[in-house]
């Protein structure tokens, strides 16, 4: 039987109880609000209180550069630096209690055996460390290592021994579209080429590690918050590198022959635009910017403008036939040396008696005289249009130092300029530029924008494509196929012929030469030669320009036609372009 002064103790114990237990509720509600319910929020505020907060940034890898048959060009890699800790060594090798299991004498050859260094040289490195400072912790051991080198010296066991990781750039087809591609700076940004001009799809985004530590360092369980870096897209370009390959090795040993300065080759897909090639010598190894002259850290291809000469007189000829202000039976009087009504004097590139030309005949002989008879049957400013309709004074793709050339309105055209014009003087163009307006004289007269950029590819895997290229009827589909098969009668006819010939297929072709200016007028003997043209004649496919900067066993354009006739053979090889399947028409007239 329960007495009344036994409840009272019992009914105290069971109140302490039940405050006990709702006591330990609260905690343990609050402790799972804190550990679960809210445990992100109470981490993220408690990184920022003290010292206990740590954040360790990840780093993410610059995208690569691929050409269009994802031939890598440009990659980021993992290499490794190499240190040891001089004071260390010694410390362990003077430990005579605890002698180390493997002595410095025999670390030394085993080390050096991996970096490849002479194991006395390094030991005496590191004892002259010592001796400048006997508690010296650093020695720069070798720099560069690879994943395999650093795993070695990693399996060694070595206290003493440390690496740290760092991303480098290479480029593993070396010079080849070196100038294109570009390079890096120490801190991994893009200065030149497509590094400077994609950086944005190049670059990584990175990440970050918070934790929080204990008083002992020890991270605290449940704290770690990861964020992963997103490595850098993979940009695709338009360049096919065998065919760039073969271009560069070409040009180098035509603009040597020629002992030019300088030459480039760059090829133009007439349906598309897209740039296969952009070859040019000097080259950069990206990989060696000291191996190359800083003159050749950029590019030749996009930044070079020179007077296109005898090429932009099919562009002349294009104008004046699509405006009906001459046609294919016009005839026009031309002596090899003339003066024109306001007073300009205009020569030929050879003397002649008085020839009556056909429009052909003025671009198979290259008439300066006949084409500024041509060019005056339209007016200053349609003419002007014209030229700029085939991107005359326009950057073709923006590229990092990409020239547009120079092109004065005609309202400043003097007497001599109204003239030069008309066959290629007195304004300057690139050679994407020139082929640019091949490519539109090729494509039945429509214009398309030039284009190197393929795609980019994000870290996330999204597929990103530019924009489609602008396309413009720019001539007639009648005016374009009557300047094609006047080119091809150039090819034919001219003087030219032989060397130029790619057996199995038509080509239409159109040289110049122009001297090089120096601000004041013309140097004397300094010449900038070109060849342009495209093939087949019956199915264009792709156009090529070859320039050859100060030519001086050759100067005239001659010194262009074996590098056309090698570029054009092996672009229509590497993308195995069908011979032409019709004969070419009759001959065109050269007079009336």
């Amino acid at each position: 039987m329960t007495t009344r002064a036994t409840r009272g103790p019992r009914r105290r114990t069971v109140v302490a109880l039940a405050v006990i237990l709702a006591v330990l509720s609260a905690f343990v509600v609050r402790l799972v609000d804190i550990q679960v319910v809210s445990a992100n929020e109470h981490v993220e505020d408690s990184l920022h209180v003290g010292n206990l907060g740590s954040t360790e940034t990840i780093h993410g890898d610059r995208g690569s550069i691929v050409d269009a048959n994802g031939i890598t060009l440009a990659s980021s890699v993992k290499v490794y630096d190499a240190q040891l800790s001089p004071s260390l060594i010694m410390q362990l090798e003077s430990d005579e209690d605890r002698p180390p299991k493997v002595s410095w004498h025999e670390a030394a050859e085993r080390i050096a055996e991996i970096v490849g260094q002479d194991a006395d040289k390094l030991r005496a490195a590191v004892a002259a460390n010592l001796e400048e400072n006997p508690h010296s912790q650093y020695y720069q051991l070798a720099n560069g290592l690879s994943t395999e080198k650093y795993l070695e010296l990693r399996d060694l066991g070595l206290v003493y021994l440390a690496a740290k990781p760092r991303e480098t750039r290479v480029y593993p087809n070396g010079a080849v579209a070196g100038n294109v591609v570009g390079y890096v700076d120490n801190a991994g940004e893009g200065q030149a080429g497509v590094e400077q001009m994609n950086a944005e799809c190049l670059a990584p985004t990175s990440g970050e590690r918070t934790y929080l530590r204990g008083k002992d360092g020890v991270v605290i369980p449940g704290s770690e918050r990861t964020v992963d870096a997103v490595d850098g897209g993979t940009v695709q370009l338009t360049i096919n590198s065998d065919l760039q390959w073969y271009l560069q090795q070409m040009i180098a040993e035509e603009a040597q022959k020629q002992a030019a300065k300088a030459g480039t080759v760059t090829v133009v897909e007439v349906a598309t635009g897209k740039i296969r090639a952009a070859a040019e010598w000097p080259s950069l190894d990206p990989n060696d910017l000291d191996a190359s002259s800083p003159d050749d850290w950029g590019t030749r291809v996009f930044g070079t403008t020179f007077e296109p000469g005898s090429t932009f007189k099919a562009i002349t000829a294009a104008a004046a036939l699509d405006t009906g202000a001459v046609d294919m039976k016009t005839t026009i009087s031309a002596a090899g040396r003339e003066t024109f009504p306001n007073g300009a004097v205009i020569n030929d590139p050879f003397r002649h008696d008085t020839y009556q030309y056909t429009i052909a005949g003025a671009l198979i002989d290259s008439s300066n005289v006949a084409l500024s008879k041509i060019g005056t049957t339209i007016d200053s400013q349609t003419r002007f249009e014209y030229m700029q309709k085939f991107g005359v004074g326009d950057k073709t793709i923006s590229f990092p130092r990409e020239e547009g050339g120079v092109v004065h309105a005609p309202e400043n055209w003097d007497s001599q300029t109204l003239y030069a014009t008309t066959f290629g003087q007195a304004f300057t163009v690139t050679a994407p530029q020139v082929a640019g307006a091949y490519q539109a004289i090729a494509n039945g007269g429509e214009k398309i924008d030039l284009s190197l950029l393929e795609s980019c590819t994000t870290g996330e895997g999204d597929v990103v494509t530019p924009p489609a290229p602008h396309r413009e009827q720019i001539i007639s589909e009648k005016t374009a196929a009557e300047v094609t098969r006047m080119l091809e009668n150039v090819s034919v006819q001219g003087g030219l012929s032989q060397q130029i010939e790619v057996p199995g297929y038509r080509v239409a072709t159109k040289t110049g030469t122009a001297q090089k200016a120096d601000g004041g007028g013309y140097i004397a003997g300094k010449y900038f030669t070109s060849m342009v043209g495209f093939a087949p004649v019956d199915d264009p496919q792709y156009v090529v320009v070859v320039t050859l900067d100060e030519p001086t066993k050759v100067v005239s354009s001659a010194a262009t036609a074996p590098a056309f006739q090698k570029a054009m053979t092996q672009v229509l090889k590497t993308y195995r372009v069908s011979p032409s399947t019709t004969p070419m028409d009759e001959l065109l007239p050269k007079y009336n």
